[in-house]
This record gives C-alpha cells, structure tokens and sequence, in this order.
C-alpha cells in the first residue's frame, strides 16, 4: 500500500519535526508524495532538515520556527501557512519534552518545561488547525506522538507521562467530537527508537540501552525509522478512514511484556546517583547545544 503517491496532495504540518522521531516521518511522507511543513524552536535545526530532506523533493518542503508553548506564536504560524497557500491538511503532534528526574525533586517550572509543550502546545497546534478545517469543510487528520505510559504510567518522569495521558484523552474525546466534521484523530505509542541525544537524556550512564532493550523485547529489537514512518502514513492517508480516537502501541510488545518497568530500576538510586545523572543530562545537553550552534 505504500505507493509513491500515496499522500498526494496531502500537506502535513510536523511539530518538532527538525530532529529525531519528527524528521524521520517527514522523510517518509515526503518519500510517498505529501508535502511537509516543519516546526520546531530552533531555527538552526530546521534550516538544516529541510536543506537535508528538501533537496530529493523539491517545492514540497516548507519549515517555520514556532514556540508552541505559546498560543499566539501557534495561531501566527498556521494563519501564515494558509496565507501562503500552505494551509496543512494533516497533522502530526510530535513536539515534546521529557527529563528523568525524581519527583519531590522537581520544580514549578521543571514541570511546566513538559507540560506547557506536551499537553498545551499538542491542544493548542490541534484547536488551531480543527477550527479551519471546521470552518471549512475539508476535514482532516491527525496523528499525535504518544507513549506506552499513558496505559501504565512510569515512575521519575511523571510529567511527561501526566501530559501525554492528556493528550490521548484529547484523541479519545476529539475523534467523537470532530468526527461529524470528517476529522480524524490517532496516536502512535512507540517504544524505542533511538535518536540523537535522546538516550543521553533519558538513560544517562548506561552502557548499552538499546542492548537491554533488545534483551527484554518480545521481537528482539528496537525501532526503525521505517517503522514509524510507516504507521504515521498509513493512519494520517484515506486507507485508514474508518479508523479514529485510537492509539497503537509501536514496539514490538515491549510494554505488554514489561508492564511499567520503563523506568523502575531507578528506584535503587540514592542521592549520589541522582546528582550523577543530573550532571551527566547537564553535560549531553550542553554538547547538544555547542553541536547544533544553539
């Protein structure tokens, strides 16, 4: 089914879609006849993607730097992308944010660093781009990034796990709500597929992640790029029309096989490891930022 056409005419809008997980699908949609419009905060970032993915596509690669913790910056952005003729037709809630850290020892503002980006950027790119298409009369479609958490929550990275519950309560209760106007509305819980910095971040110290991974994963691997790229197409195309308000675990019945253990040997650290881990995420973030020039 993944013929080069299958996203003809398609213009999807890809939130954090610079790096990781969000470049990776861009690259697939495009690969199979979609335009793609990217966001991201950095600037940077961006301009490299779409330098990187635009040159085997040309005229089908836009990109906009958008803070979407902020719903002004949002309501720009998209007003200036169908000013521009490139009003999105799909969309993929990808941006997010995520740290490990001990609960009691988080702050106001290291919660809100997830949440204001998880939870109320996703609903605020969504109600952006669902009142236009109401208004209008296209329908549309949207696919947002979860996580296996939402089913069975995860220890020192409450945050994330509290924002991305929300965001598939919003898929759930929009796909009711919006179907009436031919809007559909999915999610995609992968499990892992490594990323640039991402293990650095969410598994400081450890030798081998993706080894262990292997090890305690029923197919015994982790995910591709393919994969996702792949499962994102099919749920955003006219093949999966009747399909909406679902999330679908990615990753290879790790969590069926692993329940909430994501994180749970944490729960040996004492204060020595955490500061050591904390210095370690310090030290990956801030090779991240000399590499991108940020």
């Amino acid at each position: 089914m993944f013929a080069p056409d299958l996203l003809a005419g398609a213009r999807v809008l890809v939130t954090g879609g610079g790096s990781g997980l969000g470049r990776m699908m861009a690259e697939f949609l495009l690969a199979h006849g979609a335009a793609v419009e990217l966001w991201g905060r950095r600037a940077p970032v961006l301009e490299e993607a779409a330098a990187a993915l635009g040159a085997a596509h040309p005229g089908r690669l836009r990109w906009q730097a958008v803070d979407i913790k902020d719903p002004d910056a949002v309501e720009a952005a998209v007003a200036a992308s169908f000013a521009a003729g490139h009003g999105p037709t799909h969309l993929i809630n990808n941006a997010a944010g995520n740290f490990l850290s001990r609960t009691e020892d988080l702050s106001p503002r290291g919660f809100r660093a997830i949440s204001d980006i998880v939870l109320h950027g996703t609903f605020q790119v969504t109600q952006s781009l669902g009142k236009r298409w109401i208004a209008a009369g296209t329908g549309g479609s949207v696919v947002s990034i979860l996580v296996t958490w939402i089913w069975t929550g995860a220890p020192f990275v409450v945050p994330s796990a509290m924002s991305k519950a929300g965001v598939e309560a919003m898929t759930k209760s929009l796909a009711v709500e919006w179907g009436r106007y031919g809007i559909r509305l999915n999610g995609i819980a992968p499990g892992l597929i490594p990323t640039e910095g991402m293990l650095a971040r969410i598994r400081p110290g450890e030798a081998d992640p993706a080894g262990k991974w292997n090890a305690r994963n029923p197919l015994g691997r982790t995910g591709r790029p393919e994969d996702i790229g792949r499962l994102a197409a099919f749920l955003l195309s006219d093949a999966a029309g009747w399909i909406t308000g679902q999330t679908i675990a990615l990753d290879g019945g790790h969590w069926l096989a692993n329940g909430a253990g994501s994180y749970t040997e944490y729960l040996a650290w004492g204060d020595a490891e955490w500061e050591a881990a904390r210095e370690r995420i310090k030290a990956a973030n801030a090779a991240d930022k000399a590499r991108r020039g940020a």
